[in-house]
């Protein structure tokens, strides 16, 4: 019975104290009797309701000597009214339990006696009744010494089906399970509680409708006077809908722990394939540059393309990896799954064999899906190849496609499901089918049936990663020799269906424009740029953010921005893009990483416009990436495309700037278009290496360096070489000490690659054109 019901009762006094004592509630019927408001009573011990000749240990002393097996107890007291008048009531107390069987405490009850008697206590006993029946929410009924039913009440008969008249004198066994009847479950409860007081289990009850619920059952012994039993009180709880939630609770910490275990895989394989793939990366370019220095030595070519196979094997399980871990860039696009199935047809019959029939079933009116193409053809390749391993590669292959629902029932049995609308595609065989300890496990990365040295035991977990991460749900069903079903449920889309791109047409080949590349790791940046040079492009370098910002800053002109994603410093690579291409709106920008983390993924999938290449990549890949996103940059609005600077012959050139970002960035710049460059930091140093070195064609200085200025190391070095050509760089507009004539030429920071370059040129044909029209000496 519920809180407001009690306090709204008013022809019985009903108030409940905690195990030591004090008053915790109070009813209307109780300051009716006593005169005590709710307020006023509760929060004071319960021994204020007794004459000081009639101590309230009293009643104590009766629930320890009656109730403390957790039995009833009733005797006649005298109580003391808040005017000081004495009543005379029968009082009955209950022990009160939480869930966990720990006393909270007793209820009372107080029936007003008119005078002492039978009739009075008969009266007492039908208040008691009347207050019994009226409660819903448990069965509360009486037992003989024998268990058959004696009393029942309404929520008896709410519960558990039986009127009165069908189950008074009836033994309780009726309400237990056949197998509890045959293992003598209703006997040994009563025995428990005739021994020890009180019995309580939870345990599955029958219904008059022979459905099961889930009961909480307590069993209390009933004594008279005498301390003789007469029976047995006994209170039932319908505690199916606690069960489920139970139920529910506990699947759903079993899913936030399988969660915290794929996100724990995921932190760890990304960690992993982010470090393994640079390796690989160094590793595969520079056996793709040394590829092209063993000339026609096919021993040497034979050990380098296996390598290069070693390394394409080790790419493949880091892709896994990060594939079970939720962790790949996806690339999703509208599609119908009609037409991608249709066309694996051959790729299918081409890989199992002749031995495997294939059949293709598509439902009509199938949704569009928004999914990787790539991937999901990867994945149902996947699928099928098990397949085949399990038919031994003879037998059936279906694959089905059709529209499904998942509705709430459904989502409620299977965590990480939204409801909803779905396309399904189904992969089934006839093979030898899978156990049901195997079908747990199935989905774990390295966990295979194939014999040993069969498989990576990862195809599965990939399969199941890339759903996941799509948005979708996958189930297994199979049952030994008879089998397997994969079913792989992918998200609809009600958007128009986008046509796949075709395979990019740009060739492997290289170009001459300018690409900035950025990487921490120093192996793999010295790979990058040197097969980015030996495709023929200039290439500049910078080892973080920071410092690649100040590149473009620099004014060198740049046509292609290739940056890890992930990088050290407070700077991160989808910001410095976007600085970037503030100060060059024509700059094409292209990621590159082993490992995405969520800079350019978002929701498992890649950001709108963004370009990426996955570490490890080969020179061709490496080339035709390039030139795709070179193309695209260039097919926006407003877009030319550059002009191939002119070729230069083997020319030596000092570089004297203070400033080792922009001494490094010039150097590396020049050695690019084919000149050989002696860079120094001082007019000192300048000094030094010009005596030591072969001799300098042409002179690069800034105008402020520590010591000697650049014009005073112009003039000492043009005391040597009266001819010698100089292109002073500064950021002043003006300067009156620089000389003005044709041996010299002057550079506005931040200058670009082809003004640098053009200056250059200029020079040294005005220099040659000199030395021809001078007559001999």
């Amino acid at each position: 019975m519920s809180r407001p019901v009690l306090d709204s009762i008013t022809d019985l006094g009903i108030f409940a104290v905690d195990p030591d004592g004090k008053i915790v509630f109070w009813n209307k019927g109780a300051q009716l009797a006593l005169g005590y408001a709710a307020e006023e009573i509760v929060g004071q011990h319960e021994s204020v309701l007794f004459p000081y000749d009639t101590p309230g240990v009293v009643i104590a002393q009766g629930r320890d000597e009656r109730g403390e097996k957790g039995g009833f107890h009733r005797v006649d007291n005298r109580l003391l009214r808040k005017d000081g008048t004495s009543l005379t009531a029968a009082l009955s107390s209950q022990p009160m339990h939480d869930a966990s069987g720990a006393q909270l405490g007793h209820c009372n009850v107080i029936i007003p006696k008119a005078g002492a008697g039978a009739s009075d206590q008969r009266f007492a006993d039908e208040q008691f009744r009347i207050l019994v029946q009226g409660v819903v929410d448990y069965a509360i009924y009486m037992l003989d010494p024998e268990g058959c039913v004696h009393t029942w009440n309404s929520g008896a008969e709410r519960i558990k089906g039986y009127t009165a008249d069908e189950i008074i004198g009836h033994h309780f066994s009726a309400f237990y399970t056949e197998p509890d009847r045959a293992a003598g479950e209703p006997a040994r409860g009563l025995a428990h509680a005739r021994k020890h007081g009180r019995f309580e289990n939870k345990a599955w009850r029958v219904r008059k409708d022979g459905s099961l619920f889930w009961a909480h059952v307590v069993i209390d012994r009933i004594d008279d006077d005498e301390g003789r039993l007469i029976g047995f009180a006994k209170i039932t709880r319908d505690a199916t809908e606690v069960l489920r939630a139970e139920e529910a609770l506990e699947e759903m910490r079993s899913a936030l722990h399988q969660a915290q275990k794929m996100e724990a895989i995921g932190q760890l394989t990304g960690g992993i394939a982010h470090d393994f793939n640079n390796i690989l990366q160094v590793i595969t370019g520079n056996l793709q540059l040394l590829l092209q220095e063993v000339g026609q030595n096919e021993q040497a070519r034979k050990r380098v393309r296996n390598a290069m196979a070693g390394v394409e094997r080790g790419s493949t399980l880091a892709s896994q990896l990060l594939a079970f871990g939720r962790r790949q860039p996806l690339e999703p696009r509208v599609i119908n799954p009609a037409r991608l199935i249709r066309g694996m047809d051959e790729l299918l019959r081409r890989t199992l064999g002749e031995g495997v029939e294939i059949e293709t079933i598509i439902g009509g009116g199938l949704w569009n899906t928004s999914i990787d193409p790539t991937n999901l053809e990867s994945a149902i390749l996947n699928l099928a190849i098990n397949a085949r391993d399990a038919m031994e590669e003879r037998g059936k292959l279906t694959i089905e496609a059709g529209n499904a629902y998942l509705d709430d029932r459904y989502v409620r049995a299977h965590h990480e499901v939204k409801p909803g609308q779905y396309v399904l595609i189904a992969v089934t065989d006839n093979g030898c089918g899978i156990d049901a300890d195997a079908l747990e496990k199935v989905f774990e990365p390295f966990f295979s049936t194939k014999p040993e040295g069969s498989g990576t035991g990862l195809g599965l977990s990939m399969v199941y990663g890339f759903v996941k991460q799509s948005g979708g749900h996958i189930k297994i069903y199979s049952e030994p020799g008879h089998g397997t079903t994969v079913k792989l449920y992918l998200p609809r889309s009600t958007e128009a269906e986008r046509e796949l791109p075709a395979e990019p047409s740009e060739s492997s080949e290289g170009g001459h424009e300018s690409i900035l590349v950025v990487e921490d790791d120093e192996a793999v940046r010295e790979a990058a740029v040197a097969l980015l040079r030996s495709l023929g492009y200039t290439v500049y370098h910078a080892a973080n953010a920071r410092a690649a910002l100040s590149v473009v800053e620099s004014g060198i002109g740049l046509d292609l921005l290739f940056t890890d994603v992930v990088m050290p410093g407070d700077l991160r690579s989808p910001e410095l893009a976007r600085l970037a291409r503030e100060r060059l709106p024509q700059l094409a920008v292209l990621f590159t990483s082993g490992y995405t983390e969520n800079a350019i993924v978002h929701a498992g999938r890649l950001d709108e416009g963004v370009h990426l290449l996955s570490k490890p990549y080969t020179r061709d890949a490496l080339a035709r990436k390039v030139r795709q996103v070179l193309s695209e940059e260039r097919r926006q609005p407003g877009v030319s495309s550059p002009v191939a600077p002119p070729p230069v012959s083997k020319r030596r050139l000092m570089i004297c700037e203070d400033d080792e970002l922009i001494r490094s960035v010039v150097q590396d710049m020049l050695e690019s278009k084919g000149y050989e460059v002696v860079a120094v930091g001082s007019a000192e140093e300048a000094l030094q290496a010009w005596e030591v070195s072969d001799p300098i064609d042409l002179l690069i200085t800034d105008l402020s360096l520590p010591g000697s200025s650049g014009v005073e190391l112009a003039q000492t070095l043009r005391e040597r070489t009266p001819d010698l050509p100089v292109i002073f760089a500064t950021g002043l507009a003006e300067d009156c000490d620089m000389p003005t004539d044709e041996r010299t030429a002057t550079l506005l920071k931040p200058y670009g690659a082809g003004s640098l370059v053009a200056s250059i040129s200029r020079l040294l044909q005005a220099a040659e054109e000199a030395a021809v029209g001078s007559p001999a000496g």
